[in-house]
């Protein structure tokens, strides 16, 4: 009796899988064929698949007409199989009408070869489809590469980006050593809301995940300016005089030129650092045309910079600075809530009032890390 699979030795040969449920047609291909390959053997579909699950071959030839499952739905399932489907399937069989070997090939099958075959044209039909074969595995292999790559390539460029952005904001931050972790909170803040404004149906496009990451990734610059405000101005320890506040506003436009110098170096209109400029620049601008530099309003107002208006807002009432003590959340929240429709979006302060707790949690994660240092946080 045939047994349900045999393999003959020379391992590193190609393995060719004859499913047939005929001995002479088994010996018949193991005689043209063993030579250049090893051959294992089913003598029908179902063996067939457990034998190529379980060690896929390089190629298979296979009858159309067998007991248990015949060769058309044994190729069906073959190419369903995420292990087996890239396998070679060449139909050998007695089955000569075209719209057989339509059938056969429509399922995916490699070639269809009618009995009687020609030795040497079965060998060479053979060594034809593993060639191909091998071309599409290298091809596919230097696609994969290729892909890790350029993904290696854009993570390293990410994380320049990062440290570049956090090496001019924490430049501005040494000013200022009572802001603490304003930077990293900012950060945590500004990623809370856009992820919940972003499941709103009317800012899903404008907060894709690419955008919310840029967003996060350009907070830290807001406030970039502020390096070339005097320090008598910006440490002082009291109210700041008509004239003062006036000179202390110009942080905005100085931030908004600093970035505009770093994109003209990378070059092109719109870079990495566009959000970072648009943050920057219009932060301190109000929703009911009162702020500055430009005083616009409502959605005039870039998107980024309201959310980080309330951000900065919030870090600040609840944060000491040299010139005023940390209000309690609920106060902050009270006035924040307050300034709805005036100071800030309506939308941005709804989505920071659901998150509210939120961001109380962080202010206390976070509270002071001025004498610490400034850990690493997980975005």
């Amino acid at each position: 009796m045939l047994p349900d699979t045999a393999m003959l030795p020379d391992k590193g040969k190609p393995v060719v899988l004859v499913v047939d449920d005929t001995l002479d047609n088994i010996i018949l291909a193991n005689e043209i064929l063993k030579n250049e390959y090893r051959i294992r053997a089913a003598i029908n579909g179902e063996i067939a698949l457990e034998v190529a699950q379980k060690s896929p071959p390089d190629i298979i030839l296979m009858d159309v007409m067998m007991p248990v499952m015949n060769g058309y739905e044994t190729c069906r399932r073959l190419k369903e199989n995420e292990t087996t489907k890239n396998i070679p399937i060449l139909f050998l069989t007695a089955k000569a009408d075209e719209e057989d070997e339509s059938k056969g090939l429509s399922l995916g099958a490699a070639d269809y070869i009618v009995k009687p075959v020609s030795p040497p044209i079965l060998a060479a039909r053979i060594k034809t489809h593993l060639m191909l074969k091998q071309s599409r595995d290298i091809l596919e292999n230097h696609n994969r590469f290729m892909d890790e790559e350029v993904r290696r390539r854009i993570k390293d460029i990410s994380i320049l980006q990062e440290a570049s952005i956090m090496a001019m904001a924490t430049l501005a931050e040494t000013r200022d050593k009572e802001t603490g972790c304003h930077l990293q909170r900012s950060k945590l803040y500004i990623k809370e809301l856009a992820e919940r404004m972003s499941k709103d149906c009317k800012y899903k496009d404008a907060f894709s995940p690419q955008k919310i990451e840029l967003i996060v990734l350009s907070s830290p610059l807001h406030d970039i300016g502020k390096i070339g405000i005097p320090d008598q101005i910006l440490l002082k320890p009291g109210p700041l005089t008509t004239e003062e506040y006036e000179i202390m506003k110009t942080h905005t436009i100085l931030g908004r030129d600093a970035i505009q110098s770093a994109e003209r170096l990378i070059g092109g209109a719109e870079t990495f650092l566009s959000c970072a400029r648009e943050i920057a620049y219009s932060h301190h601008e109000k929703w009911d045309g009162t702020g500055y530099p430009q005083g616009l309003t409502e959605t005039n107002i870039p998107l980024p910079a309201r959310l980080m208006a309330i951000v900065d807002a919030y870090d600040a009432l609840t944060s000491d600075r040299i010139y005023k003590e940390a209000v309690p959340h609920h106060e902050a929240v009270s006035i924040i809530t307050e300034d709805s429709g005036k100071h800030f979006d309506p939308d941005v302060v709804e989505a920071f009032l659901a998150l509210q707790g939120r961001f109380y949690e962080i202010s206390k994660k976070y509270m002071d890390c001025g004498t610490k240092g400034i850990p690493v946080v997980d975005i």
